[in-house]
């Protein structure tokens, strides 16, 4: 057995990826049910979706912490420690608390190995999930935040039954996996949603609104919809992030800070009320309970901005309709004329579609890399697929993530004090830049 945290961590991601999703949820299930059914401890929101669901998490969490309850949270993939997917409280849980769920499961762990589930073991994913889960009871929580992984009906974290189900904007994406078409990626997210659950829905695209609520009338689950039930109803860009009014179950909210940009931003901090407010029954949520926790929410990588003179913002997005949710709210935010990115993608993602999106907006692509996982496209094979959308004069390739920010700040330099950095792409890719520029006792 691995003794260091390195040495544990380095042994967990060496199982099944995350990316190569394994079929069923037979193996999760069998571990959970040795570790005494962690999952069923407490109630959860459940949260699946194409994008949004990370920051529409992280908010919940807040608004729920400022009623004086006690959270746990479960996300995915992480930026930069493995921690950072389990935590509580708003917190990720520490190294040696992380370290005590593995080595006390590990007996159970091999037990279900040794099963060889549809011919292999538990998957990382798989594992995360439960301790996860095992985290929360031995916490214990009063409330869970979950994050489906991918998809919603065979996704891990789907064997526990929610009492609350947050759809998310659906979109296209993992279309390998879930469908090349809105109707199939639909149905594998309304999965989530259980018989006599809530059921907070975004605003969707027709097709998509049709299947989920064929779902909730099947299973007689309560629906609260964006633009009837719940709403952003104004905002306004404010320094550092923008002042909300939010239609709630109680009547509307106003001068409501969040700390963080864009209009998507602001309509998941509606989601996030409904959720809440779902959770209670219906019941509203005081208007300075939505001030405390909507102001408190931290976001990494969320259009953070992790250095300035020149500015350099870190985003997650890395589908067209995050790239185009990212790149209204940095115009807006932010203005910077020019505008260089940094870019690294997933070879198994939409990298034409995304890039389309950048070239609006960025003067100038660095295309890189990052080193932490065999899927991304190489930094010489997006730079010519980068110089297809923005000609080749607009393009610059650098080896690593580290090569690729120096070149864009000295870019940003030059250009004088309008300038700025946008680096995104991937999740994996901001968690690198971030590694890079960010220490967690910055003040910035």
């Amino acid at each position: 057995m691995p003794e260091t945290h390195a040495q544990i961590v380095r042994q967990l991601v060496s199982r099944w990826p995350e990316h190569r999703v394994a079929p069923g949820t037979a193996r999760v299930q069998a571990l959970c049910n040795l570790l005494g059914s962690p999952q069923d401890a407490y109630p959860v929101i459940q949260l699946a979706g194409t994008n949004g669901k990370g920051s529409t998490a992280i908010m919940i969490d807040a608004l729920l912490r400022a009623l004086g309850l006690r959270t746990g949270r479960f996300s995915s993939p992480h930026l930069v420690e493995v921690n950072e997917r389990i935590s509580i409280d708003g917190r990720p849980i520490d190294d040696e608390t992380f370290d005590q769920l593995v080595t006390h499961s590990q007996p159970l762990v091999d037990m279900v190995d040794a099963r060889a589930i549809d011919g292999i073991g538990l998957t990382f994913f798989e594992l995360i999930t439960a301790l996860a889960y095992e985290a929360f009871a031995e916490a214990p929580v009063d409330v869970a935040v979950v994050e489906v992984g991918l998809g919603g009906v065979t996704d891990a974290t789907n064997v526990m039954d929610a009492q609350v189900a947050v759809i998310c904007p659906i979109d296209f994406d993992h279309t390998h996996l879930l469908g090349d078409n809105l109707t199939d990626i639909a149905t594998e997210k309304a999965g989530i949603i259980k018989p006599g659950s809530h059921v907070v829905l975004a605003a969707q695209h027709p097709e998509v609104a049709a299947v989920l609520l064929e779902r909730c009338a099947e299973v007689g689950a309560k629906v609260y919809r964006e633009g009837v039930e719940f709403g952003l109803l104004e905002r306004t860009p404010a320094v550092g992030g923008q002042v909300l009014r939010l239609d709630t179950s109680g009547g509307p909210v106003a001068d409501v800070l969040l700390p963080l940009f864009g209009e998507h931003m602001a309509r998941n901090a509606a989601l996030a009320v409904a959720a809440v407010e779902a959770f209670l029954g219906g019941k509203p949520l005081a208007p300075d309970v939505i001030a405390e926790g909507l102001a408190d929410v931290v976001a990494p990588a969320r259009l953070e901005v992790v250095r300035r003179s020149p500015t350099v913002v870190l985003d997650t997005c890395h589908n067209p309709h995050g790239a185009r949710a990212t790149i209204a709210a940095i115009t807006e935010a932010f203005g910077f004329a020019p505008l260089i990115g940094v870019v690294a993608m997933m070879a198994d993602k939409d990298i034409t579609g995304v890039l389309e999106v950048f070239e609006a907006e960025m003067n100038t692509v660095v295309c890189t890399a990052v080193a932490s996982t065999d899927r991304a496209l190489s930094p010489d094979a997006l730079g010519e697929r980068a110089a297809e959308v923005f000609g080749e004069d607009r393009v610059r390739v650098a080896a690593s993530m580290a090569d690729a920010i120096e070149a864009a700040v000295a870019l940003a330099d030059d250009a004088g004090p309008g300038a700025g950095v946008l680096i995104a792409g991937s999740v994996i890719a901001a968690g690198e830049a971030r590694a890079l520029l960010v220490r967690e006792d910055d003040d910035r």
